[in-house]
């Protein structure tokens, strides 16, 4: 790659189609205010409506006062900002295939990507405590298994079912050892291989009205307490940029450098929108 030939706007899309594709967590959550970051430090606003009155309506008389509907906002903080800074020297691209600076930034937005989905898989800390019921706990774990792994599937549904979360869009982010245990089960309603996406996004099928997803960045303690989240795509909101994307020629060095700044966010908007079970899979 010559420097002459880099256009940064080029350069930032690839590097966001990459990061898109590593998403996992990254895939299931709400994006609807991604338009409107610009630097570190910004605060996105969120407006919700509050919910509206039924009445009855009878015939031939005057309807109730019209209803003023009432807001809350919310506000989502870009407070999080991820680097990448590498060389590739010339005579390393002299004898190279030249379409390797475009696999190195393949690889960071691979890379970006991963730590932004541990960021979103922290989130499920915020959960109301009425979505943990029955699912375990840090002081008591569950410990499934193949014979009783669905019943907390449907535990989950039925938590997000009291709490009146939709059941349209609805997710679960599981760790490999789950998946397989589904798989034993018997259960697993659909188990399609769906080549690329299964490699990307983490989709392998549904399970009790979940759609699920499989990831090693699902939270855990000494590999003991998985933090496994069931939500839908409204529970969270994320948005990310990739601010600036830069090539130079390192002083002292006979190289192309490409340098980029990813700036995020995220946050749990609706703590009744997810259930969180803590699995043990020993």
């Amino acid at each position: 790659m010559a420097i002459d030939n880099f256009i940064p706007e080029v350069w930032s899309a690839i590097l966001l189609d990459h990061l898109d594709k590593s998403f996992v967590y990254g895939n299931v959550v709400n994006r609807d205010w991604e338009g409107n970051i610009s630097a570190y430090g910004d605060t996105v606003h969120i407006n919700q409506v509050g919910p509206v009155t039924i009445t009855d309506y009878t015939k031939n008389t005057n309807m109730t006062a019209v209803e003023t509907l009432t807001d809350s906002t919310q506000s989502l903080l870009i407070n999080q900002s991820k680097m990448f800074n590498f060389q590739i020297d010339d005579v390393d691209k002299a004898q190279q295939n030249p379409k390797i600076m475009s696999n190195a930034m393949q690889r960071a937005g691979y890379a970006l990507g991963d730590t932004t989905d541990q960021f979103l898989a922290s989130l499920y800390s915020g959960v109301n405590a009425a979505n943990i019921v029955g699912l375990g706990s840090d002081g008591t774990p569950v410990v499934p298994t193949k014979t009783d792994i669905y019943a907390y599937f449907t535990q989950a549904s039925k938590l997000l079912d009291e709490a009146n979360v939709q059941t349209n869009g609805r997710w679960v982010v599981i760790p490999p050892w789950m998946k397989k245990m589904l798989r034993d089960s018997g259960e697993f309603l659909s188990d399609t291989v769906m080549g690329d996406q299964v490699k990307t996004t983490g989709l392998i099928g549904s399970v009790a009205g979940f759609s699920v997803m499989v990831s090693n960045n699902v939270p855990n303690t000494a590999s003991a307490k998985y933090k496994v989240m069931f939500g839908y795509n409204g529970a969270i909101t994320f948005a990310n940029q990739i601010n600036s994307v830069e090539a130079y020629r390192p002083e002292g060095r006979f190289a192309d450098a490409v340098k980029g700044l990813h700036l995020y966010g995220g946050k749990l908007v609706q703590d009744y929108g997810i259930a969180v079970m803590t699995a043990d899979p020993s």
